[in-house]
């Protein structure tokens, strides 16, 4: 079972035909390295101390990397951000390494903030071909960017991708490939032109995301944002109303397709959970296991509309899948 480069189809039927529920042993996973930041972005989770108290503040052990690696030898692709900085974690060298030996490849597409990494970690991510480094630049400037990355420092980031393009000419690759992501609020919305230009300067692709709390520094000039985004709307209100789906609905397809894990072995399912666990550890019960225990599989059918909400199930308190039932909405997969 598969999604269509991550759109998410929804269905108001009372359970999507065709749909049989099967285990899942997916080729792509979610692996959380860190759930430490150094950064205190004012709406963020991690901030507000919530991801720690949810789900617990540490690093991925490289020896429990290793092993899950070599317990599970189909695994292809493993997404390393979420909810904290992967190069806060010192033993990342050696996992980027490894991981090149084992041919799987490794991103960081959610995002990294890239305020402090090591001049041996930023050779590493050239050297053994990591794939992807969505990089967090809200702004053009340190004025900007500092009012919602705080404690982050604009010029310093910019110097550590300078770092790697001057390595991936050194060893003449075109990896990582790096993104320049961009959060649209008031106070950096006259900054869009420019931060494209510095990006396409640092042969970087240029992503504009949605603030996903409205309340905080809300865009001040809505039909310019709404010609810059390629969504055409200048918020996530704007884009449900316009397009009858949630801005991030895609995530519950994790559940599927790249399943998030704690950095301590602990499901969670997808990147959005902070607050619970499905009660299987890939360390401890095995990846395939964890991944089709009882409340996994209960909650894969949840999504579809085949079973009702139980209190055990993290789905069940979240925003997204709250905002699907109160629409009358399904999650619908396509089959393979």
């Amino acid at each position: 079972m598969k999604t269509e480069s991550h759109d998410t189809v929804l269905a108001t039927d009372d359970a999507p035909s065709g749909v049989e529920q099967v285990s899942v042993k997916p080729a792509n996973i979610r692996l959380e390295v860190s759930t430490y930041c150094q950064l205190r972005c004012p709406t963020c989770p991690t901030t507000t101390g919530e991801t720690h108290r949810g789900i617990g503040a540490g690093f991925l052990k490289f020896a429990d990397f290793a092993k899950l690696l070599d317990a599970s030898p189909w695994l292809e692709e493993i997404e390393l951000s979420n909810y904290g900085e992967i190069f806060l974690n010192p033993e990342l060298p050696q996992m980027i390494e490894h991981a090149h030996a084992r041919g799987v490849r490794l991103t960081a597409r959610n995002g990294v903030n890239l305020n402090n990494a090591t001049d041996e970690m930023l050779e590493a991510l050239v050297k053994f071909e990591f794939q992807h480094l969505r990089v967090s630049l809200d702004g053009a400037s340190d004025e900007s960017y500092s009012q919602y990355r705080i404690r982050g420092h604009f010029d310093r980031v910019i110097d550590n991708l300078k770092k790697l393009k001057a390595y991936k000419k050194q060893y003449d690759s075109t990896l990582p490939l790096l993104t320049w992501q961009f959060v649209v609020f008031g106070h950096n919305e006259h900054e869009i032109s420019k931060a494209r230009e510095m990006a396409a300067e640092l042969g970087m692709e240029f992503h504009l995301k949605l603030n996903w709390d409205d309340s905080f520094s809300p865009v001040q000039d809505v039909e310019a944002v709404r010609r810059e985004m390629e969504s055409g709307v200048a918020s996530r209100a704007e884009y449900q109303e316009k397009y009858g789906s949630q801005y991030t609905q895609y995530i519950c397809h994790q559940l599927w397709d790249w399943p998030q894990i704690n950095w301590n072995g602990d499901v969670l399912g997808c990147c959005r959970n902070n607050w619970g666990h499905f009660g299987g550890n890939v360390f401890r019960d095995g990846l395939e296991e964890s991944l089709n225990n009882e409340q996994m599989r209960y909650a894969r059918d949840m999504l579809l509309g085949l079973e009702e909400p139980r209190d055990d199930i993290p789905c069940t308190t979240c925003r997204l899948y709250k905002n699907m039932r109160a629409a009358d909405q399904v999650l619908e997969r396509e089959s393979d």
